[in-house]
């Protein structure tokens, strides 16, 4: 059993492939699987990626259908053999320490996931983003870094659970992510940044139009899924105000950089409805009443009046 599978959903990145598997050749893991799923891309990709598969047994490469990261990442799962998965994107790479550091954390916590820090890669420029130290499955809905691709998971924690990122839709990461949380039981972390997120303009988190919206169908499947499992009480306060973070921070700041006017307007009306409708009580949510950061604030001077005063305001410091 290989020690770590590496899921990487391939499309149209010709640019960016070579780099990618290099630094996953490159590991000094032992028992490195890489899985490559090609979802059809219609560059040069393919023959990139074959030249590897050529030069590398640890490489599986497989090839679907375009259907989107959600099913690529599923389909790559069927052929994941390994203790623990990783999900890494094609246009980004990683230190040749990764997933050593990583996988040794996870036998020497004896734990059910890995986070890492990891480094904002820009054109000219690098930020290194440092996550909050979690200390319970609580904190880590309040406070972690909603992303795939940082994380080290226990295979059998997905399999067993039948966990998916949901087909055809935006925003897959946070349904994978809030279903995914009540089953760890353990947690560490590797306090260094191993991880280059490389930002490119044409990238899916840098358009936005009208497929926004799908972050309500996103949010409705996680409350959706907390009741079917039975854990909605008991995550209730903490369902609440991340649905309320979400929409009124990260994803209001994507709809007001949506080109097409009446699409924005329509959005960010829908929003402020969304979260009032689901949450009339949202503004006294006891996490939020005691987050004083820069977010924090901000949603708490949240009302009918401030809420469209901001989005103008904001729609002209964010465009």
């Amino acid at each position: 059993m290989p020690k770590v599978s590496v899921i990487v959903p391939v499309y149209n990145v010709e640019k960016y492939i070579t780099r990618c598997l290099t630094s996953l050749i490159n590991q000094t893991l032992d028992d490195l699987q890489i899985i490559v799923v090609n979802d059809g891309s219609q560059d040069g990709s393919e023959q990139i990626i074959k030249q590897f598969k050529r030069n590398y047994n640890n490489i599986i490469y497989v090839t679907k259908e375009n259907g989107g990261l959600s099913s690529a990442r599923n389909f790559g799962l069927i052929y994941a053999t390994g203790e623990y998965i990783a999900f890494l994107d094609s246009d980004d790479y990683v230190d040749r320490n990764t997933y050593k550091k990583m996988y040794e954390k996870a036998k020497e916590k004896n734990s059910d996931y890995v986070e890492c820090d990891f480094i904002w890669q820009y054109p000219d420029r690098q930020k290194i983003d440092t996550g909050y130290r979690y200390k319970d499955k609580k904190e880590m809905f309040e406070k972690a870094r909603v992303v795939a691709w940082n994380k080290l998971i226990k295979r059998e924690i997905i399999i067993d659970n039948k966990l998916e990122f949901p087909m055809g839709l935006n925003y897959e990461d946070i349904e994978f992510f809030y279903k995914l949380i009540p089953y760890i039981n353990s947690f560490a972390f590797v306090e260094e940044p191993l991880i280059y997120y490389v930002q490119r303009e044409n990238s899916i988190v840098n358009k936005q139009d009208s497929k926004t919206r799908q972050i309500f169908r996103v949010l409705d499947d996680v409350i959706e899924y907390y009741k079917k499992i039975g854990l909605y009480n008991e995550y209730e306060k903490h369902i609440e105000y991340t649905c309320a973070r979400i929409l009124l921070c990260s994803s209001l700041k994507r709809m007001i950089q949506i080109p097409d006017k009446v699409t924005r307007e329509l959005l960010l009306t829908e929003t402020w409805q969304n979260l009032n409708g689901k949450f009339p009580n949202w503004k006294k949510n006891e996490l939020l009443k005691k987050n004083n950061t820069v977010n924090g604030i901000f949603m708490k001077t949240m009302n009918n009046t401030t809420f469209k005063i901001y989005t103008k305001v904001l729609r002209i410091v964010w465009r």
